[in-house]
């Protein structure tokens, strides 16, 4: 079986770990372009290290490159509104290239790989939401799948050292994909995120919250769905694990809470805490935001990869 050739634009923490990642581990695809800007790039002089064709002329300097022609993926892991420029300019020259974003620009449908990847395999361009949304959606989705969700927060707690300049120039966009992802693909009527860059030192590892509002349902069945996914998660992500057992808080009529923009609520409250390990192939663990996303982004790309060489 031939591997399918992928470039990685952006030679930043994400780009480098997702790099690593495809040459250890991946079974459809292999590296054929790093892209960056930066010339001085650590991630662009490890790739020529490691044998793997570079430009620092962006996806520009992509297409000029002899090995193009056999591109059939390309990884976007720059930032939000330089995704935007990169698919056009990329699905104007090859409009069947496959785009896997790690940005949160969000033109192609979200993809959280154990919701909603086999609906979306021959998508051209696929959203990876952002780190908290990888993270915290698939918990989402599992109260989802046993009671209906009114309201679902989650927090995203990062360690500031792992928050790169791509992240940082998108915390805006990081807000509002991820709200809106937690309802397209979590299954809430309302959606919130929060992220914090925590600065503390030594750095701390990334941590989860979500808290989510349903009707009254059957605990233990809720549990088990939130497990059942959990582990799902942790077979492409091994770090991903609940820090403590889920709890449950009943709100009654006579006590209701009140939501911003969604009114007074009555029924289940679940809270489920979650940690990121990260796997440590380019950066330290405690940068689980950037395993989770560059995790789900390889194993997004390999199940697609796989559908093609079977169609």
């Amino acid at each position: 079986m031939k591997k399918l050739k992928v470039a990685i634009v952006g030679s930043g923490n994400i780009g480098t770990d997702l790099m690593i990642k495809i040459m250890r581990n991946a079974a459809y695809l292999e590296m054929g372009a790093m892209v960056g800007i930066d010339a001085a790039s650590d991630g662009l002089a490890r790739a020529a290290r490691l044998g793997v064709a570079i430009t620092h002329e962006g996806v520009e300097g992509l297409t000029r490159l002899p090995i193009f022609d056999e591109i059939s993926f390309v990884f976007d892991a720059t930032s939000a509104s330089a995704h935007v420029h990169n698919d056009a300019f990329l699905r104007g020259l090859k409009p069947g290239i496959r785009l896997i974003d790690l940005t949160p620009a969000a033109i192609g449908p979200y993809c959280i790989p154990v919701v909603n990847l086999e609906d979306n395999l021959h998508a051209t361009n696929v959203n990876m939401v952002t780190c908290g949304g990888q993270a915290t959606i698939p918990m989402v989705a599992a109260v989802s799948r046993v009671a209906k969700v009114h309201y679902a927060e989650i927090v995203a707690s990062i360690a500031s050292k792992s928050a790169g300049p791509g992240t940082r120039a998108s915390i805006d966009e990081f807000t509002e994909t991820t709200s809106r992802a937690i309802e397209v693909i979590g299954g809430a009527a309302k959606g919130k995120a929060i992220i914090v860059l925590n600065p503390a030192e030594p750095p701390v590892m990334m941590r989860d919250t979500v808290f989510v509002l349903s009707d009254i349902a059957d605990q233990a069945e809720i549990e088990a769905s939130i497990e059942k996914m959990a582990a799902e998660v942790q077979a492409y992500v091994k770090g991903y694990r609940l820090k403590q057992k889920v709890q449950f808080d009943v709100i009654p009529a006579n006590a209701p809470l009140t939501i911003p923009g969604l009114g007074t609520f009555t029924g289940l409250k679940t809270s489920i805490f979650m940690e990121v390990e990260g796997a440590a192939h380019y950066l330290p663990s405690y940068a689980g935001n950037l395993d989770i996303m560059t995790s789900a982004a390889l194993a997004t790309a390999e199940r697609m990869a796989q559908s093609m060489q079977n169609a």
